[in-house]
């Protein structure tokens, strides 16, 4: 996010601030809708990452109803005996349905977002 806010020209504020438009202005009326892909490209790996986190979660929840989705699947396989594949498979389906559906509403930003990184 910093690299981009830095890639953005000094030419819109200034010509903001000639217009007579005020800090919170240029901010929300210019800076904000163009930035609104990096920030959808921002949240959009964020919970990704929070989502898979695995050993964070490991060490800080004790409680097995706190436990997140990666290390209740983690906990589904028993390392003394067999696992049943089938319901493991299922429940890792189900676990990556929430990123997907993310990712699907997000596609359009995340896009644009890293489209837009490399650019001057």
């Amino acid at each position: 996010m910093i690299q981009f806010f830095r890639s953005l020209p000094t030419e819109l504020d200034e010509a903001a601030k000639i217009d007579g438009a005020g800090y919170w202005r240029i901010y929300f009326r210019i800076l904000l809708p163009i930035s609104l892909p990096a920030l959808a490209t921002t949240a959009i790996f964020t919970f990704i990452w929070t989502w898979n986190d695995f050993l964070g979660q490991l060490i800080y929840l004790t409680k097995p109803e706190l436990q997140t989705a990666p290390v209740a699947l983690r906990n589904y396989v028993d390392a003394t005996s067999g696992a049943s594949w089938g319901s493991l498979f299922a429940m890792s389906v189900v676990t990556l349905i929430p990123v997907f559906i993310v990712f699907l509403v997000g596609q359009r930003y995340l896009v644009k977002g890293i489209a837009t990184t490399g650019l001057k």
